[in-house]
C-alpha cells in the first residue's frame, strides 16, 4: 500500500509563503482555528503558540495549503491529500535548492502563467528555449525558493 505524504518547506514567513502558493497553484489555505480554539481552551497550548493568519487563530510558525478538490477533516481543518506545509526555521535560505515544483501553464500560456505568477510576488530567475524539448522560466517566490513556470 502507498504511504501518505505532505510535502514540507522551511521558511521565514510560513503564512506570507502559505498565501502565496496557494494563490499559484489555485489551492486552499487550510484552517486550523476550530483546533487552535480547542488546545487553547484545554490549555494544551499558550497563545505564545498562536498566531493570526486570514483574521483567525493559526499555530504559530505553521501554516499549510491544499488541493481544493482533496478530504480535509472539518475539525482540525488539516488535508487528508494532496498538502504543502509551511514551517518557519531561524534561518534564511542560502543555498540553491535540491526540490522544486513546476507549476504547469496552460498550452500556449506560459507568459500568462509567469506574469500572474509576478504578480503574486514571484519574481524572474532565467529564460530556457530548448526548441522541441521546452520553453520554461526558472523563478523565485517571495523567500527566494526556485520553481519552474512551465
Amino acid at each position: 500500500m502507498a504511504l501518505g505524504w505532505k510535502l514540507v518547506v522551511d521558511s521565514v514567513d510560513a503564512r506570507v509563503l502559505a498565501d502565496f502558493w496557494a494563490a499559484a497553484l489555485e489551492y486552499e489555505v487550510e484552517d486550523p482555528s476550530a483546533l487552535v480554539g480547542n488546545l487553547l481552551a484545554s490549555g494544551r497550548i499558550g497563545q505564545d503558540d498562536v498566531a493570526d493568519h486570514r483574521g483567525g487563530p493559526t499555530f504559530r510558525g505553521l501554516a499549510a495549503i491544499r488541493h481544493p478538490d482533496d478530504p480535509f477533516d472539518a475539525t482540525s481543518g488539516i488535508g487528508l491529500g494532496r498538502r504543502v506545509l509551511f514551517q518557519d526555521v531561524p534561518e534564511r535560505k542560502s543555498v540553491k535548492n535540491r526540490l522544486h515544483v513546476d507549476v504547469h501553464g496552460r498550452p500556449g500560456g506560459l507568459e500568462d502563467v509567469v506574469v500572474r505568477l509576478e504578480g503574486l510576488g514571484a519574481t524572474r530567475v532565467r529564460e530556457f528555449d530548448k526548441g522541441p524539448a521546452g520553453h520554461w522560466w526558472v523563478m523565485q517566490d517571495p523567500e527566494g525558493n526556485e520553481f519552474c513556470a512551465t
